[in-house]
């Protein structure tokens, strides 16, 4: 039972705060024999794994994304030059210079020939003496600091093993994430939905778990706290916002993965633009994104129960447009 539930109906009895261990079974006791709790689902199988590997996912990324931004600092202090001649580090043949020559007084000593050579020698063909010529240059005229340069190497190639390391981490649970989605048949279903992604499709099933034990997507729906609710009372008529109970994690997924579904997806981007530009009670955009997320929660629980093949043309179909007046 959550203590949430404990610590809302604790008061009805004596109006009282009190909170203590002769107080709480009492309350405990009398909401389970009104039936006033909640089961917690436990996932099983593939759904289970999925769900452990789901923090591992973003956990990992995280720690990518940290290292990322400590190499990009990296750069601003010491050669802030480099990444307008290379756009990013991250490419094969900047990784593989970073590590024998990443100052830009390296750069200079070794020439535009020395740079070329390191790229022969690894056998890059995307890069060349045009790209080693601009680089030479943009070190000869660097602005970045110059003093503790040994200790910067040092911190460079730190940067690069550890770059390195978490990128083989997040390569290796993709997989791993890629492998359990693949035993879900329908999850390929879901995925053939041009703009989502394996992320939007592992994270759904991770935190929903069997959508067979639903009896309809509005269930899902409230599960991922986008369940309207309103405060009214009398003649006041309150505002209608979403609950943001249950699953948080599942509405961050959700939207998260509706911002490229729209962008690149016609049907959706069809949707969401009638959602804002209706004549009548237009949505703001967040507020259509929030409403196109549901949209695909009831698209993936038909996908996932009946088997279906996504229709984007009978989706529209779905959408009850209200008949404009003679």
């Amino acid at each position: 039972m959550k203590r949430t539930c404990v610590r809302q109906s604790k008061e009805m009895d004596d109006n009282s705060q009190t909170k203590n261990d002769r107080k709480d079974p009492k309350v405990i006791a009398k909401l389970v024999t009104e039936g006033r709790y909640g089961v917690p689902y436990s996932p099983k199988g593939t759904y289970a794994d999925l769900r452990i590997m789901s923090p591992i996912r973003q956990r990992t990324m995280e720690q990518l994304i940290s290292c990322k931004n400590r190499l990009n600092r990296w750069f601003s202090i010491y050669f802030p030059e480099y990444e307008q001649v290379f756009g990013s580090f991250e490419a094969k043949s900047s990784i593989i210079l970073l590590k024998k020559a990443c100052m830009p007084a390296d750069i200079v000593e070794l020439g535009a020939e020395g740079v070329n050579r390191i790229w022969r020698d690894a056998k890059l063909r995307a890069v060349g003496m045009k790209r080693a010529t601009t680089l030479m240059n943009a070190a000869k005229v660097s602005i970045g600091q110059r003093q503790g340069s040994e200790a910067a190497r040092m911190e460079m190639e730190l940067l690069l093993e550890e770059y390195e390391h978490h990128k083989v981490q997040y390569e290796k649970v993709m997989e791993k994430i890629q492998e359990l989605c693949s035993k879900i048949p329908e999850s390929k279903q879901m995925l053939a939905i041009k703009g989502i992604g394996l992320i939007t499709v592992a994270g759904f099933l991770a935190e929903v778990g069997d959508v067979r034990r639903f009896d309809s997507p509005k269930q899902i729906q409230k599960l991922a706290g986008l369940a309207l609710k309103e405060n009214s009372s009398g003649r006041h008529k309150g505002q209608t916002t979403i609950s943001k109970r249950g699953r948080a994690r599942l509405r961050a997924i959700l939207f998260k993965g509706v911002i490229p579904l729209i962008a690149k997806n016609e049907e959706f981007r069809s949707i969401h633009a009638y959602y804002i530009g209706r004549p009548e009670h237009p949505l703001k955009k967040k507020q259509s994104v929030i409403a196109v997320g549901c949209k695909l929660i009831r698209i993936f629980y038909a996908i996932l129960t009946k088997k279906v093949v996504y229709d984007g043309q009978k989706m529209l179909e779905d959408i009850h447009r209200p008949l404009k007046a003679a």
